[in-house]
């Protein structure tokens, strides 16, 4: 199929029954030359569900585009503003290219953008259960459901939106439903940020969600702000206020330490090839206020309480199907003070195709005084040891995945293991 024959058919799509429009751009009614880099642009937007075709899926026609039938795809792709951020890329890209022809189209621009939903809702509902056998230490049994919804609210046109994440989380073990009964419920609102362009920079500020490391130091909530921009070599920096209020109503002080701490972070994150990332960065916690969590007796507070975590990890993907991970870093502290992961993928679940599936093998050594917040479900901070796991799909929108960790609690050195599951439903 030809990009003649795809965008044609695209533009089809957009263009029946729009009212008519005066011009004044010289020719709009040129046709972008065939062998012009847009109809590449256009088709990926197409490929990525940012344009749609005919209701069928299909694509038809023989034609080039003029200039204004280009146009007229920009100002659609423009009024959405949930898109992934390449797609955005390719967008801006195109509205530079159309620049005129958009002007002109400025009153029909401006009714599209209006059309498009100015709130969204998404979110899950999930079961989740875990049982935790230590040696030395209680066992734990984890049983419960949680409600998730996610709105996103479009801050006129202007790219920036507010985000909130809102969970509601039942024992599923017990027969009450009174959210008032904290023993079998928990409600909470775990973020609440506002998120936007600023100058060449993507900005978020308040409550917010923060991942470093590919998740295995931090995947939790600051209180403060998070910069990020760059493409090919990325930087985020971030700063803020952690507590153990920041945790997700999920968290059960196995996850995530109990501390409260001003929280400043550096990462880079640098795509050297298709096959090959490379992330780096510094974190550090200063005024550290500890709490009662499990293993606050091995987290070693330092000088002024002060915890200063550098880190370099990456990825590389063999080929379609089978990746390396890996990820070091090491704090500042004199004891359990350093953390390591290698892990090896193959396939991938994903949950808009049923029957898809994918698993992981691999080892983890998580040392309390340096992990805070890991975004692991098998193995928790202040255990090493291996991890195997595997998801699956078994219709859309649904994901199942279980995962078994085999190792030591390291502050006793005594042997512990953990069974995890979870079903999914998104929506």
């Amino acid at each position: 199929m030809s990009k003649k024959t795809l965008v044609s058919a695209i533009t089809a799509a957009l263009v029946v029954g729009a009212a008519s429009t005066t011009f004044a751009a010289a020719n709009p009614f040129s046709d972008v030359p065939a062998d012009s880099w847009a109809y590449d642009a256009v088709s990926t937007l197409a490929a990525d569900g940012v344009i749609d075709g005919y209701p069928d899926g299909t694509y038809k026609g023989q034609n080039t585009m003029t200039r204004y039938e280009m146009a007229q795809i920009v100002a659609r792709a423009m009024a959405k503003t949930d898109i992934e951020k390449a797609d955005k890329a390719l967008v801006d890209k195109l509205a530079a290219e159309f620049a005129e022809e958009l002007d002109n189209l400025g009153v029909r621009v401006a009714d599209l953008e209006k059309k498009s939903d100015n709130v969204k809702w998404t979110g899950e509902l999930r079961y989740r259960y875990y049982n935790e056998d230590h040696d030395a230490k209680a066992d734990e049994t984890y049983n419960k459901i949680m409600f998730r919804l996610t709105p996103q609210a479009y801050i006129g046109n202007s790219g920036w939106s507010a985000k909130a994440r809102i969970n509601y989380l039942m024992d599923a073990g017990s027969d009450s439903n009174n959210i008032n009964d904290s023993s079998n419920s928990d409600a909470s609102v775990d973020q609440a940020y506002v998120e936007g362009p600023l100058g060449a920079a993507t900005v978020q500020a308040g409550r917010l969600p923060v991942f470093t490391a590919q998740g295995m130091l931090f995947d939790d909530r600051i209180s403060g702000a998070q910069v990020s921009f760059g493409d090919t070599f990325k930087t985020t920096l971030a700063a803020g206020r952690y507590s153990e209020d920041s945790h997700s109503a999920e968290y059960t002080n196995i996850n995530a330490k109990d501390i409260t701490a001003e929280y400043y972070g550096v990462q880079f994150d640098w795509q050297a090839t298709d096959k090959m990332a490379v992330n780096a960065g510094y974190t550090q916690l200063t005024s550290i206020d500890q709490g009662t969590g499990l293993y606050d007796d091995t987290f070693v507070a330092l000088n002024d309480d002060n915890l200063g975590i550098w880190y370099l990890g990456g990825s590389y993907a063999f080929d379609d199907n089978v990746k390396l991970v890996g990820e070091y870093a090491q704090s500042d502290a004199d004891y359990l003070e350093k953390a390591g992961i290698v892990e090896i993928q193959y396939k991938g679940s994903d949950i808009a195709d049923p029957g898809s599936w994918g698993a992981y093998a691999g080892y983890r050594h998580l040392g309390n005084n340096v992990v805070i917040a890991s975004t692991y479900d098998d193995a928790a901070a202040g255990q090493k040891g291996y991890v195997v796991g595997a998801s699956y799909v078994p219709a859309e929108n649904i994901l199942a995945t279980i995962e078994y960790f085999d190792g030591k609690d390291m502050d006793v050195d005594q042997d512990a293991d953990k069974f995890f599951g979870q079903v999914e439903f998104f929506f």
